[in-house]
């Protein structure tokens, strides 16, 4: 059945300040005494959301310490769980492959991106010694459908219809929101589908796109008396930055107080609402990031014009989470459905220091805006490096967990890791599902993360280690202790992680046996999870502050 044409939700700011919201704008919580909504029942399985968004820094959300008006995330947090060091893996292909398997990703066949390297850790494509989430939870009786990004292989055949999914709305690789943005390309359960196709709204912005889908695709499976596993993969805020003109226009002008300023601010908020550590001084301003008193008006214009367009961004995508938590709300199935919220990977400086601000109608179809290394520096307060690095920048993400028939203690935090590879973990514990040793012939590898619901009750996660490399960036993290390196050839740097989490203390030549024994367990781990052998004429990233230029194309 075709959807409705929609209109973009206004969003009203007003000044700039902090936002703590105490509700959700777009709720309905009085739809909870609605006699007409059946009473939850607290026994059934609950259903299940995750929702990734992309190329968002770790401070970009109000809940985490942003200016950005979020109240719908802001209220999900309020009456959920924040935890605060939960990690990706510092990419989009990467991290999809590790959440969906459960599966540190050259093991599921996606160290890289999509694109084959023809080795077992580097296919392109998620292979067959994985099973996705859907293909778990589908056998235990869950209807299970995705709306967005898929980003793991479609280009080879591996799509979500063929690996679980009962009902998809996607696209192969995102990077596009408009409909008149000719990169665009949509598959509806399979079905490629024309700009124009009828199941399409006249005006469609894949935001509110994805939204609409995955919201239809709840209402068949309660209509099917069903539990849902919903994967709601937006590509906001990812480049080419495009937002709705009206929203746009209200953060312009904004964000001429500069990153200087702003980082400064967040990191406050970070610290003072007990998502950092007090103690975690903020990284200093990279050297190619200039200060922002040096810049002439013009230029400072041009980084408020780009910055407004990524606020826009990320205040669209949570007004559409407000428009799904509203339905579930309506629907009487809000109290039983754990949702999870985070990021692919930390705030993206591709395209230099000063980003980039091209077309005739910035932030419209068909142009091109890159926030750039200046404005990354800022979402990823306070730590350093960015998206495809390995340091906390690239690799810490906002967990924000929200399931009101289990959590006791909403509005507090976890401090325990956590990595997305718990995520498959965490699913199957909660929806009481089996992990296959076989699946369609194949043998499938065990399960590498750890389930999340011993942390909802504020118990210990039990693990190892976790480990990271990406285009020969590498870390490995055992308790408070994380070893990480720039490239492949860049020296290993130690940090204590309870002291100095921000990494700007090297401890690895006064604790040189310990970065050793952590070198040489990274070591084993990389020959065990197929990351070694590297494929042959890759780059291996970059020891400096710049990230790499591999990798830009809008598909990301």
């Amino acid at each position: 059945m075709p959807l409705s044409p929609r209109i973009f939700p206004l969003l009203v700011v007003a000044g700039f300040s902090f936002v703590v919201a105490a509700h959700a704008v777009a709720a309905d919580p009085a739809s909870r005494s609605n006699p007409s909504v059946p009473a939850p029942d607290k026994t059934a399985r609950p259903n299940i959301i995750v929702i990734l968004v992309d190329d968002m820094g770790f401070s970009d959300i109000g809940c985490y310490g942003s200016e950005i008006p979020t109240p719908n995330l802001d209220h999900l947090a309020a009456t959920g769980l924040r935890f605060t060091q939960f990690y990706n893996t510092g990419r989009c292909c990467p991290t999809r492959a590790a959440l969906l398997t459960g599966l540190y990703s050259h093991q599921a066949g996606v160290g890289l991106m999509v694109g084959s390297q023809g080795l077992p850790g580097y296919l392109g494509h998620l292979n067959d010694q994985c099973v996705t989430l859907a293909e778990v939870l589908g056998p235990a009786g869950y209807f299970t459908a995705m709306s967005g990004k898929w980003h793991v292989g479609q280009e080879q055949g591996v799509t979500p219809w063929t690996r679980g999914f009962d009902r998809s709305l996607n696209s192969p690789a995102g990077g596009f929101y408009f409909p008149a943005d000719t990169r665009a390309e949509l598959y509806l359960n399979g079905r490629k589908l024309a700009n124009d196709d009828p199941q399409l709204p006249k005006n469609w912005y894949t935001t509110d796109l994805w939204t609409d889908y995955g919201i239809q695709f709840i209402h068949e499976a309660i209509d099917e008396k069903k539990p849902f596993f919903l994967y709601l993969a937006y590509n906001a805020p990812h480049f080419p930055l495009e937002a709705p003109p009206e929203d746009i226009a209200r953060f312009r002008g904004k964000y001429k107080i500069g990153w200087d300023q702003l980082r400064e601010q967040r990191h406050a908020r970070e610290r003072s609402m007990g998502v950092l550590d007090p103690g975690w001084a903020l990284s200093p301003r990279p050297d190619p990031v200039k200060a922002w008193d040096a810049l002439n008006p013009e230029r400072q214009d041009h980084f408020d014009h780009i910055m407004s367009i990524y606020a826009a961004c990320v205040a669209h995508m949570d007004a559409a989470v407000g428009r799904l938590v509203a339905d579930l709300e309506k629907r009487g199935v809000m109290d039983n459905t754990l949702i999870l919220f985070m990021s692919d990977n930390g705030g993206n400086a591709e395209s230099g220091p000063e980003g980039r601000l091209e077309g005739a109608d910035p932030g419209g179809p068909r142009s091109q805006v890159y926030c750039g290394q200046s404005w990354a520096t800022l979402e990823n307060t306070p730590f350093r490096r960015y998206k495809h690095f390995n340091h906390e920048g690239g690799v810490a993400t906002p967990l924000i967990v929200h399931w009101p028939a289990k959590i006791k203690d909403p509005g507090t935090f976890r401090r325990q890791m956590g990595h997305v590879i718990d995520i498959m973990p965490t699913c199957v514990e909660v929806a009481g599902a089996k992990y296959p040793t076989e699946f369609k012939s194949h043998p499938i590898l065990p399960m590498e993360g750890r389930s999340l619901v011993p942390a909802l009750d504020n118990r210990p996660i039990e693990r190892d280690a976790i480990y990271w490399e990406h285009e020969g960036n590498a870390a490995i993290r055992e308790g408070d202790w994380k070893l990480v390196r720039a490239g492949r050839n860049g020296a290993w740097e130690l940090y204590d992680m309870k002291a100095d989490r921000t990494e700007l203390h090297d401890l690895s030549a006064t604790e040189s046996a310990r970065a050793q024994a952590l070198a040489e367990k990274w070591e084993a781990w990389a020959l065990r999870a197929q990351v070694k052998p590297y494929p042959p004429g890759k780059k291996a990233g970059s020891a400096s502050e710049k990230p790499p230029k591999s990798e830009v194309r809008p598909a990301d």
